[in-house]
């Protein structure tokens, strides 16, 4: 199971909002290029443009929720995809919302079952630590939309020009030596920059009785 964590200093109620108005969500998380309702029942769709002009498509269910203003709060869902070019078949995950003080403790668990027949497995190598990564650097995207009002936009154009500079003084580092183009590579981001290393990427202390639910 991946699972992903972090803190953010903002009411419950925000974070709330941010996470499960499909608007609001599919701004900051790297892993979808749109999400919409289309029940009352919970049912969303949601789909990711893997290359130009090539989009995988998929569905889900919110499966329960809870949420009490200044409680602990949950959301579970399942999720799942017949596009034959879906590297994910089907699974289940939950959302943890647990208040500590000046902010949340947002927590995520969730575990699939690879498409791709019997190579999915093989190609999953690969593409679980990707999700994974991918989660928490979204999580840390959008903590800093939230605590700082800095849009999802601006940290991503913010991340890929810090990430081009990183790249020249690099390619120029190697000039002088490897191990200052190391040190280039390795040197934190900017505060203002999502970094998935923000965030917790092991399980601690989601309770067994929702971990359950999240085992497709």
């Amino acid at each position: 199971m991946l699972y992903i964590e972090t803190t953010i200093r903002a009411p419950l109620a925000r974070v709330w909002a941010g996470t499960r108005d499909p608007d609001l969500h599919q701004r900051w998380d790297l892993r979808f290029s749109r999400i919409e309702q289309y029940g009352p029942d919970g049912r969303f769709r949601y789909a990711t443009t893997v290359l130009p002009g090539l989009t995988v498509a998929g569905t889900g269910t919110t499966a329960g929720e809870r949420y009490r203003p200044g409680a602990t709060a949950t959301s579970t869902l399942r999720f799942g995809s017949g596009h034959r070019l879906s590297p994910i078949r089907h699974g289940t995950g939950f959302w943890r919302y647990l208040p500590v003080p000046g902010g949340v403790r947002f927590v995520t668990g969730y575990d699939y079952v690879p498409g791709w027949g019997r190579y999915g497995h093989i190609a999953d190598l690969a593409l679980r630590p990707l999700l994974g990564w991918a989660t928490a650097w979204s999580f840390d995207r959008l903590r800093l939309w939230l605590e700082r009002g800095r849009s999802p936009r601006r940290s991503r154009n913010q991340a890929l020009a810090e990430a081009v500079v990183r790249l020249a003084v690099t390619a120029s580092g190697l000039r002088w030596g490897y191990p200052l183009a190391a040190l280039v590579l390795l040197a934190p981001p900017l505060p203002g920059t999502p970094a998935a290393r923000r965030c917790a990427r092991r399980y601690r202390a989601a309770p067994a009785e929702v971990a359950r639910r999240c085992r497709p």
